[in-house]
């Protein structure tokens, strides 16, 4: 495992080499209390043809260690240094990293769910290095007061609930394996995600999970794809009970891409949660069909959606 130091934490990440002949570069973003080894499936793939960056996210993963010692200097922030656990710190980490590892070429990002939506924030910030995003399981803008509360409440509940005997209960893999997933995972799977939530730092996991669901902050992702000038595509589960493709389409829909004829979402079938370990090959072609035929300069011509 390589480290990077992005604003005093170690962030751990792999970077494969650069594409030949040079072709853009993916950037890929696990989703909350996960971690990058996720996006392997999809990344072994692509990696012929995209030099690709995966990472963990601070707090979580291989990232977990020296949390305190993060200083964020305020000539980074556009405004003011932003909330440690918010979407936009976390996108600013991301900014760090790409600048500190160097990447010259062309970057698309790919998110999945809670780094759907550091995605955004990123290409928001940095949109002349980010060329587009890619949004897997991802979407909302749509402020629910009671549902949201009793998300919250759950999230913050399983935080505190995490023994590390969990990893030794019998079946607990197995348990896993079938979370928010429409066909159960391999056991292997089930027992990474036994881990990657024992690995998860609560003061991280917590206060993402608390400052990514604000009523303020639910309203102000639509501004932010709104306002992108990149392309951004969307790729749904079909069966997915955790972001639903109402939820999906509603948050695409602040795009302008959404308007177009092919659009700007990809439902997969027969798919839940967890598109890159259920459907890894599905997304596979649907991330290399995007980033291969979606102009650099313009969001609203693509026909890679079909």
């Amino acid at each position: 495992m390589t480290y990077a130091n992005v604003f005093g934490v170690p962030h751990a990440y792999r970077l494969t080499a650069p594409a030949n002949p040079p072709s853009a570069t993916l950037v890929f973003i696990h989703g909350w209390l996960l971690s990058q080894c996720y996006w392997q499936p999809v990344i072994e793939p692509l990696a012929a043809d995209f030099q690709c960056l995966s990472y963990d996210l601070r707090g979580f993963g291989n990232s977990n260690q020296a949390l305190a010692a993060r200083s964020y200097p305020a000539s980074h922030a556009p405004h003011q240094s932003p909330h440690p656990y918010s979407l936009e710190a976390y996108a600013a980490d991301l900014g760090e990293l790409l600048s500190q590892l160097d990447i010259k070429s062309p970057v698309w990002l790919v998110g999945h769910s809670l780094g759907g939506s550091i995605a955004l924030w990123a290409a928001k910030l940095w949109p002349q290095q980010i060329q587009g995003v890619i949004c897997v399981n991802a979407g909302g803008g749509v402020y629910l007061p009671d549902e949201f509360a009793k998300f919250r409440q759950a999230g913050q509940q399983i935080v505190r609930w995490r023994p590390p005997w969990l990893r030794h209960v019998p079946l607990v893999n197995w348990a896993f394996s079938r979370m928010m997933v429409q066909q159960p995972l391999a056991l292997a799977w089930g027992q990474q995600r036994v881990a990657d939530l024992l690995a998860a730092q609560a003061a991280a996991a917590t206060g993402v999970l608390l400052e990514s669901t604000t009523e303020a902050e639910v309203h102000r992702l639509p501004q932010v794809v709104a306002n992108l000038q990149q392309p951004a595509y969307f790729i749904a589960g079909a069966n997915d009970t955790v972001m639903e493709v109402k939820y999906v389409n509603h948050l695409a829909s602040f795009h302008p891409l959404f308007e177009e004829v092919e659009g700007n979402v990809k439902v997969l079938p027969d798919c839940g949660h967890m598109a890159m370990v259920e459907q890894p090959e599905a997304l596979t072609q649907a991330i290399q069909a995007l980033v291969t035929v979606a102009p650099v300069s313009s969001p609203v011509h693509d026909s890679a959606l079909k």
